[in-house]
């Protein structure tokens, strides 16, 4: 049996936070060095490069891993640890799991309460402060497995972060890459027929512009389409959006944000253990998003059972 190694292991993207990881990790990392806090740093050099350098560290000892990124960095490096461990049969709560918060994109800690300031985020891993988080897993199209830590979903979700991915790479980075993204989406909206089953109850059968996904609440920006839903619960939440007039889909924007959204009447909330998530033509195999990273398509079936994994809390 492979002896757990005693330091942290921070996997930093130097693209993250508009490139400006190096002016931000560097004060980290003294800071680590100040509080005398053993650690390693690996530096990804390209797209799932994360995942590979999590898979490998938990291959050699490592159990303290976190992410200097954003959302992205954090969905690389927790599927890199959940590949090592449902390969080995280990249970994830041998893992610490974090994000130093450099990024565009800090969704996940905000349900978690962690600070979106680096070094505050360190002093937290210095005081040991951490929860347990629920392991939810997603097999789509092909029996691709991906491992959701905040939220996911098809349609117009998953069109926004096939957009907001779109101007990033294009060197888009404003603080409003969301909101833009979502407005484009809106505008070139279109349904998809689709049969959507929580514990094996139906739930939607016909059209509908959207299903969230959520284990977290908050996606996008801040934007709250799962807002009852909880880290530690055992449960998924699950958002669906019908078909209806784009009057209406503008309309109901503000309380994405504000989190009202399960009020409108408009919209349809389930929570469960299992959800299954199929088209009903070829024309509405949609694209699936988790953590704001494009991982398959429909079909879909997500699952949360008894695993967890700790997780760095504010």
């Amino acid at each position: 049996m492979l002896e757990s190694r005693s330091e942290w292991y921070f996997i930093a993207n130097p693209r993250a936070g508009s490139g400006k990881t190096m002016s931000l990790w560097v004060p980290a990392e003294k800071k680590l060095d100040g509080l005398g806090i053993p650690y390693v740093t690996e530096f990804t050099d390209h797209k799932r490069h994360a995942t590979a350098l999590a898979y490998e560290a938990a291959e050699k000892g490592y159990r303290r891993i976190i992410a200097v990124g954003g959302d992205g960095s954090l969905h690389e490096v927790f599927n890199g640890i959940m590949k090592w461990c449902d390969k080995h049969s280990a249970n994830p709560l041998e893992f610490h799991l974090g994000v130093v918060p450099i990024g565009s994109g800090n969704d996940w800690i905000r349900s978690l309460g962690v600070p979106n300031k680096a070094d505050e985020a360190i002093s937290l891993l210095a005081a040991e402060s951490f929860t347990q988080m629920d392991v939810v897993r997603v097999k789509s199209v092909g029996g691709k497995i991906s491992y959701l830590a905040n939220c996911g979903g098809t349609g117009f979700d998953s069109h926004v972060c096939k957009r907001v991915n779109i101007l990033k790479e294009s060197g888009f980075r404003s603080k409003l890459i969301y909101l833009n993204a979502l407005r484009h989406t809106a505008l070139h909206l279109k349904a998809i027929d689709i049969k959507v089953i929580a514990d094996d109850v139906e739930i939607h059968s016909g059209p509908a512009f959207s299903v969230a996904i959520g284990n977290g609440k908050y996606s996008g920006g801040g934007m709250r389409q799962v807002p009852l839903a909880r880290i530690d619960d055992g449960m998924i939440d699950v958002m669906i959006v019908p078909q209806m007039s784009l009057t209406t889909v503008f309309r109901q924007i503000p309380r994405l944000f504000n989190g009202t959204l399960y009020e409108s009447g408009m919209v349809k909330f389930a929570r469960c253990r299992k959800l299954d998530i199929m088209p009903l033509n070829q024309e509405s195999q949609d694209i699936l998003e988790i953590d704001g990273e494009i991982e398959g398509r429909m079909p879909f079936t997500v699952t949360t059972g008894e695993d967890r994994i700790n997780v760095l809390k504010g």
